[in-house]
C-alpha cells in the first residue's frame, strides 16, 4: 500500500490567492467547448517556517465541472481559507477534516491541501514523490489531443506529438466526431497506444455508435456517459469489448469503490483536483491496486505546480498506464516555474527536490496575474 506517512504540522500565517490567465499555445477543443486561455487559481500558503504552493484547477466557466473560477475564489476566500487559518497549527493530513463541513468544492480543497502539504514537506526537506510512495524516478508521458478541424488535421497533429516522443495518444471525441477521427488516426499510425475521451458527450442511446469503436483496439474509452450515469456505464460495459474508464464520475474513494462494485469501469482515471486532493488520490490508487484495476493520472491543463504534483502521483506503483502528464510546452509557451517539465525519450522526470520540487518564476507569475488577494490570520 502507498498510504502516505504523517508529516509534521505547520503554523499557518496566511494565504495568497491569485487568478492567472495564461495563453495556450493552440486552442484546445473538447466536447464541452474550446479554450484559448487557461484561467486558474494559484495558492501560496505562508507558514512560520516558509511557504508552499498549490493550484486550484477550476476553469472560467462551469462547463466541464460545476466548479469555476469565481465560485472557487469566493468559497476559498469566504469560507475555506478562514477555516484553515482558524485551525492555526495544522498537519496536511488534517486539511480535509477541517474543510469537511463545507459541501463539495473539491478542486478548491485540493489546491489548498497541496499548498499546505508543499509547505510542510519543504520544512522537512522531503519530496512529494517520496511522501506519496513513488517507486519510479520518471514516468511515461501521454498527450491529450483536442478535437481538430477535420480528420486530416487530426492526423497531422498526432504525427507532430509522436515525433516529439509521446508514448500514448488520447484523442477527444463527441457525437459526429468519433468513428472517422479514430479510424484516421489508427489507419495512419498502426498499433500505437491509442485511447479516446468523450467527456460525458454520449448517452446509452449511443451504444451502437460506441460499439463501433471496438474495432480499433483502443486502450480504453474514457467517460462516455454523464458523470452520474454509473448504472448506465455498467450496462454499456457489457456491450463493449473496449475497456471503459471513468473520469468525471470518480469524485472520491467511495465513488471509485461503488463504480468497481457495479462493473461500471475496468480502468480509473485519477485527477487529484477532481477528488479533493492528492491524499484522497492515493486512497483511490490503493483501492484500485487491491482490486487489480489499472489507474492512470489525468490532467487539467495544469501549470508547473500541478504538473509537478501529478508527476509525483503518477510514479506510484498502481499507475500502470501512461497518463496525461505531458511536457509544459504542450500547452504553454511560458510556464510559471523556473524549470518547466520537459519530455525525455517519451518520459518526464519526477521532481526530487523538497516539496513539489519546483520553484516559482516570480516574473511569469506576475505577468499572468489578473487578480490577487492576501488573507492573513
Amino acid at each position: 500500500m502507498s498510504t502516505p506517512r504523517s508529516v509534521s504540522p505547520v503554523s499557518l500565517e496566511g494565504f495568497e490567492l491569485r487568478v492567472l490567465q495564461i495563453p495556450l499555445v493552440s486552442p484546445f477543443t473538447t466536447s464541452f467547448g474550446t479554450q484559448t486561455v487557461r484561467e486558474v487559481i494559484v495558492v501560496r500558503a505562508r507558514t512560520a517556517d516558509g511557504e508552499g504552493w498549490g493550484e486550484i484547477v477550476t476553469q472560467q466557466e462551469p462547463t466541464y465541472s460545476s466548479e469555476y473560477t469565481q465560485g472557487a475564489w469566493d468559497v476559498a476566500g469566504r469560507f475555506l481559507v478562514p477555516a484553515l487559518l482558524d485551525a492555526g497549527r495544522l498537519a496536511p493530513q488534517d486539511v480535509a477534516r477541517v474543510l469537511d463541513p463545507f459541501i463539495g468544492h473539491r478542486m478548491v480543497k485540493a489546491g489548498l491541501e497541496l499548498a499546505v502539504l508543499d509547505a510542510a514537506l519543504r520544512a522537512e526537506s522531503r519530496s512529494l514523490g517520496e511522501y506519496l510512495g513513488a517507486v519510479h524516478d520518471r514516468i511515461p508521458s501521454g498527450v491529450s489531443v483536442g478535437i481538430q478541424r477535420d480528420p486530416a488535421t487530426l492526423v497531422d497533429t498526432v504525427a507532430g506529438y509522436l515525433d516529439e516522443g509521446y508514448v500514448r495518444i488520447k484523442i477527444k471525441i463527441k457525437p459526429g466526431r468519433d468513428i472517422a477521427d479514430t479510424a484516421a488516426v489508427r489507419d495512419a499510425f498502426g498499433t500505437i497506444p491509442l485511447q479516446v475521451d468523450a467527456n460525458s458527450a454520449y448517452t446509452l442511446a449511443d451504444a451502437d455508435t460506441l460499439a463501433e469503436l471496438d474495432r480499433f483496439e483502443l486502450l480504453l474509452i474514457e467517460q462516455p456517459l454523464q458523470e452520474d450515469d454509473i448504472v448506465d456505464h455498467a450496462t454499456l460495459a457489457k456491450r463493449l469489448t473496449t475497456p471503459i474508464c471513468l473520469d468525471e464520475s470518480i469524485v472520491s474513494a467511495k465513488a471509485a469503490g461503488d463504480a468497481l462494485a457495479l462493473g461500471a469501469a475496468s480502468v480509473i482515471n485519477i485527477k487529484a483536483g477532481r477528488v479533493g486532493g492528492y491524499l484522497e488520490a492515493v486512497r483511490i490508487h490503493d483501492l484500485c491496486v487491491d482490486a487489480g484495476v489499472a489507474v492512470w493520472c489525468g490532467g487539467m491543463l495544469e501549470t508547473g505546480i500541478g504538473r509537478a504534483a501529478n508527476a509525483a502521483l503518477a510514479a506510484l506503483p498502481g499507475f500502470t498506464l501512461p497518463g496525461d502528464v505531458s511536457a509544459s510546452d504542450r500547452f504553454y509557451t511560458r510556464d510559471i516555474v523556473t524549470e518547466p517539465i520537459v519530455l525525455d525519450d517519451g518520459h518526464v522526470r519526477v521532481p526530487t527536490g523538497p516539496g513539489l520540487g519546483v520553484e516559482i518564476d516570480a516574473a511569469a507569475l506576475d505577468e499572468f496575474t489578473v487578480d490577487r488577494v492576501e488573507l492573513i490570520r
